[in-house]
């Protein structure tokens, strides 16, 4: 019955820890595009770059306002796909903009 319980135990963790990187993985490389392609505006802190929110005004640069973190995936991501206001559409490809919005989630917590 112990072996049983060892051998269970070892099989979810070896089943986990692939899961588990691949999530960090995906974490990185939403941080790494959101750097490259997002923090110019937005600031690397999601709380917005003060020296663009002088040239073209505030709204919509702060990605930790309690408005920006109730629009719903979908929106958020139609907002990086086709772009808003001053804020370009995306050059990147979905997986990449659901990766850029799973980091920019993470922001400001």
């Amino acid at each position: 019955m112990k072996l049983i319980r060892i051998l269970t135990t070892a099989m979810i963790v070896s089943l986990a820890l692939p899961i588990a990187n691949s999530f960090a993985a995906d974490a990185d490389a939403g941080k790494t595009l959101f750097e490259k392609n997002c923090a110019g505006c937005h600031g690397k802190d999601g709380k917005g770059n003060p020296a663009v929110a002088k040239t073209m005004g505030e709204k919509g640069l702060n990605l930790t306002t309690k408005e920006a973190k109730e629009m719903s995936d979908d929106q958020a991501l139609k907002v990086i796909s086709e772009g808003a206001g001053k804020m370009p559409k995306s050059k990147l490809t979905k997986a990449e903009q659901k990766q850029v919005l799973d980091y920019s989630r993470t922001l400001g917590k």
